[in-house]
């Protein structure tokens, strides 16, 4: 047996089904019901690959938000970046951003155009590229969670300190805390508790979540990716609801540590400021987004290259921004796995394998159960 059988013991799965029954039972006898959202790709990818939602009770709802970095992107973003590239600039992304909608294009069919855009694994690619072709720009579309903001600073700095000159940065990274705020502010949202993300929790530390719980009395616990993982994260969540009260359960210790990871927040600090951003399907969120300071201009695409981001046109039929929401599911949208499926995609949320479209349609709906 490997480490990660531990976390996927089924004998230990029916036990947490036989338990979150029990528990559910007695939430429902005192008339509740609980909703809880989860807010990490990586948490949405597992629970559909694992089935999850088919250990809860009754009285449970579990639902997935904006964890998809790639689905919270807007398209006037990717507008952006296909612009940059049409002017003859060498365009470095993760592969996930290719197929990702933007107003009227993607950036794989303006590669297909004609247009120089490279898929990488790493930031570094950017980096190998700006040193081999120094007679060309270099742009890096940096979007994601604070998870990826560390080793794309990480690169920057390589840079800024070899004094290479033809690389920028396009970019879009996002704050998980605000729009865990945003959410509880929806009125038509009622979130009884996160399951807290844990890659990003692992920068930021659990003690970030504090004030959902201390000031909205909404119940958190940071769990890990595995199966185990999340039913007892769903089960701590529980515990919570019914004790009447709300407090921060970090349940993924093994990685998390309640200040986080100091290194990596003194790089964002020095490099990144706080500034209002627009997240796909949720509009502008004050404060969530985080761009360059301005004594690194130098490095900024769109300072550099007079560009600037304009809000893109979104498809009228897509209802990603509803699913990123939580207020529907993937499979209450009319295009899901009809003209919507990941051959196909008309919305982010379909691209990746960590958007809730996709991984229900792999995982959970075989596409076309509704």
């Amino acid at each position: 047996m490997n480490y990660i059988d531990g976390f996927r013991n089924q004998d230990a799965a029916a036990r947490y089904r036989v338990t979150l029954a029990q528990l559910g039972q007695e939430w429902a006898d005192q008339g509740g019901r609980a909703c809880f959202m989860e807010v990490c790709g990586s948490h949405t990818m597992a629970i559909a690959r694992f089935a999850i939602r088919d250990f809860l009770p009754p009285s449970v709802t579990l639902v997935s938000g904006p964890g998809c970095p790639v689905c919270v992107t807007d398209p006037g973003y990717i507008d952006a970046a296909i612009e940059l590239a049409m002017q003859g600039k060498i365009i470095v992304t993760f592969g996930d951003m290719m197929r990702v909608p933007g107003s009227r294009s993607t950036l794989a069919k303006s590669r297909a155009a004609g247009g120089w855009i490279e898929s990488c694994y790493s930031p570094v690619t950017a980096l190998e590229l700006a040193r081999a072709h120094p007679d060309r720009e270099i742009v890096f579309l940096a979007i994601g969670f604070e998870t990826t903001m560390a080793p794309v600073l990480a690169m920057l700095d390589t840079a800024r300190r070899a004094a290479i000159p033809n690389l920028t940065l396009l970019t879009a990274f996002k704050l998980v805390p605000p729009v865990l705020a945003a959410l509880i502010a929806d009125p038509e949202l009622k979130i009884d508790g996160f399951l807290c993300p844990a890659h990003v929790s692992a920068v930021i530390g659990a003690h970030a979540y504090r004030p959902f719980a201390d000031t909205h009395g909404v119940a958190c616990v940071v769990a890990g990716f595995e199966p185990l993982d999340i039913l007892h994260g769903v089960e701590g969540l529980l515990r919570q609801k019914i004790a009447g009260h709300a407090t921060v359960d970090n349940q993924y210790s093994r990685v998390v540590r309640p200040e986080g990871n100091r290194i990596a927040q003194r790089l964002v600090d020095h490099y990144l400021m706080p500034a209002d951003v627009s997240w796909r399907g949720l509009g502008v969120i004050p404060a969530s987004g985080l761009v360059l300071r301005p004594e690194f201009a130098r490095f900024d695409a769109e300072s550099r290259h007079g560009l600037t981001v304009q809000p893109g046109r979104l498809n009228p039929h897509c209802l990603c921004g509803e699913v990123l929401k939580g207020k529907i599911r993937p499979v209450h949208c009319s295009l899901f796995g009809v003209a919507c499926h990941p051959e196909h995609p008309l919305g982010p949320c379909m691209v990746s394998s960590e958007g809730s479209c996709g991984a229900e349609y792999r995982f959970a709906s075989g596409g076309v159960t509704r």
